[in-house]
């Protein structure tokens, strides 16, 4: 999640406009995800009076939270009851905020990361289609992997492939669906989670910003982290690897320093899979992609562009390539001849945009790399 007073601002606004609506599971969604991002600027304020405000801010948004289990939970509240809630909180049927999903895309519609690829092949994809060879070697199914990197370099699409190649059942979930300021409801939720899982004959659990959920336990971190971590933890070990059934835990996240040690651990967010930015072969292939079907103009070198957009992450490419579309759309709508995307366009957004993610930035991803830290 960024933390920006208009990332809050909109998830605020979002959450506010769904409890009107009386959408109180997707109010309640977004009242804590802004929560967390007040806290979070709460945190880098030096202001001590700005730093209490945004934290009774951010309490009043969990207070708000919690009436939204309370008005979804009511039989007597107004309006068409959208999901059924049985009356005890501890007891919500997973099904209201488990996401199941068949994804649509492969390995093929992700522009480089080989060896990203590699790394999944040989954890659950080669196990499974050579299971004899498996079994004589003591190669177990499934585990733990954290996928990391800079932001917009393709991890949550990674982890859709990943489940599509597989064939499995994608669980998404969001630490803010997880997470609960109920004693114990948050300890229930993840139960939940990895019980559904295991009824699937093949299944992936994805958690994005997972730093978010099992982040570092300090002495004053709060008591729902220290139950939280220690319940993800059991449910990691407690999976039998070498039975007939395969779960996939897939952890993402832009700050892996942030999460706790004891889930990098073996048995556990074990193999560690760095994401980065794309090469120049993934960047052609990229270019591709994202051009797709639009007019292009001869002049376009897309050698040139490679080497121009070094540096740049996936999601750097796609924002350039859309909005070098609007210059020859803008010119069209305004009653000149439309003409195709030409080189031009292209440099002029680019003159203008640079990279994301910054030297530094990328520094700190080559330490934990190196050292995990």
């Amino acid at each position: 999640m960024a933390t920006s007073f208009a990332t809050f601002d909109r998830l605020k606004s979002k959450g506010i406009a769904a409890y009107q609506k009386g959408e109180y599971l997707t109010a309640k969604a977004y009242l804590v995800d802004a929560a967390e991002c007040l806290v979070a600027l709460a945190e880098e304020t030096k202001s001590p009076d700005a730093r209490r405000q945004h934290e009774e801010i951010a309490a009043e948004l969990i207070e708000l939270a919690k009436d939204c289990d309370r008005q979804h939970a009511s039989p007597n509240r107004g309006g068409p009851r959208r999901q059924t809630v049985k009356e005890d909180e501890n007891n919500t049927d997973a099904a209201d905020w488990i996401v199941r999903e068949k994804p649509s895309i492969g390995f093929d519609d992700i522009a480089g990361l080989e060896d990203v690829k590699q790394d999944i092949r040989l954890k659950m994809i080669y196990p499974l289609s050579h299971p004899e060879l498996a079994k004589r070697y003591g190669i177990g199914l499934g585990g733990g992997v954290l996928l990391y990197g800079p932001p917009g370099t393709g991890k949550t699409m990674m982890a859709k492939a990943i489940a599509y190649e597989l064939d499995a059942t994608y669980f998404v979930i969001s630490p803010a669906q997880i997470m609960s300021k109920w004693v114990g409801e948050a300890e229930q939720n993840i139960r939940k989670l990895f019980e559904a899982a295991k009824q699937e004959q093949m299944s992936v659990i994805f958690i994005d910003e997972c730093e978010a959920l099992v982040p570092k336990r300090r002495s004053g971190s709060s008591t729902v982290m220290q139950r939280v971590v220690p319940q993800i933890l059991q449910e990691l070990e407690g999976f039998d690897r070498n039975s007939d059934r395969a779960l996939l835990f897939i952890g993402a996240t832009n700050k892996p320093w942030m999460l706790d040690e004891a889930m990098l651990r073996p048995g556990r967010l074990d193999t560690k899979i760095y994401v980065g930015l794309p090469d120049a072969t993934a960047r052609f292939r990229l270019l591709e992609i994202q051009i797709g079907d639009r007019p292009i103009d001869e002049d376009v070198d897309f050698g040139d562009l490679c080497d121009r957009l070094e540096g740049y992450s996936g999601a750097d490419i796609r924002n350039i390539i859309q909005r070098s579309a609007t210059i020859p759309f803008t010119d069209a709508i305004a009653g000149r001849e439309p003409r195709p995307i030409n080189m031009s366009d292209i440099e002029q957004i680019i003159a203008i945009t640079p990279p994301s993610v910054d030297k530094s930035s990328l520094t700190k991803y080559e330490s934990f790399s190196r050292d995990g830290s």
